[in-house]
């Protein structure tokens, strides 16, 4: 299988549509509480605010023979950008720094996974994080049922913080000094 991985520009956004909307639905099959949330959640909700709030954006799709099959989207954030009318994501008093990293989404398509896939995105992801001086804590947000996700997070040094909106998602954190720990 030939995987290409392609960083593409904010510009571009438009190619992750279908994934993201997939990524949407994926998480309302796996959700046992309030799946009706992913109603009104597509990339025009969650995708296109999120970028155009970000103060830098990285996204990433795979493509195997010019089929996008995967991708992930990760961005540097003002922390006040996780207190909305949605929900309060992190107590905000417990970012020492002004911004925060997130790898916001993360998806391959069923048939595409176990190739490596999830653990080369995720790392190019935590490389671009990383590089920014001006952060020092990181989030991934999982919906509940995804306990695929929420393990291989674990998995890769992430630790359950806290659960918001009564279960409905679970939150993990790093930071840049357990990562210094832990290398």
């Amino acid at each position: 299988m030939n995987i290409k991985y392609e960083i593409i520009s904010e510009e571009n956004i438009e190619d992750c549509r279908d994934a993201c909307n997939e990524l949407m639905s994926y998480q309302k099959s796996k959700a046992y509480i309030k799946p009706e949330l992913f109603d009104n959640m597509n990339f025009d909700t969650r995708m296109i605010p999120s970028v155009k709030s970000a103060i830098h954006n990285y996204i990433v799709v795979v493509k195997v023979e010019d089929k996008i099959v995967g991708y992930v989207y990760s961005n540097i954030s003002p922390k006040e950008t996780y207190s909305n009318a949605f929900a309060t994501f992190f107590d905000l008093s417990s970012v020492s720094k002004g911004n925060v990293g997130c790898l916001s989404q993360f998806y391959i398509k069923e048939g595409y996974r176990k190739y490596g896939i999830g653990s080369t995105l995720f790392k190019m992801s935590m490389e671009w994080l990383q590089q920014f001086d001006d952060v020092e804590d990181y989030f991934i947000y999982v919906s509940n049922g995804n306990d695929d996700a929420l393990e291989f997070y674990k998995r890769k040094g992430f630790s359950v913080s806290h659960d918001i909106l009564d279960g409905f998602i679970t939150v993990l954190r790093n930071s840049k000094q357990s990562n210094q720990n832990s290398n």
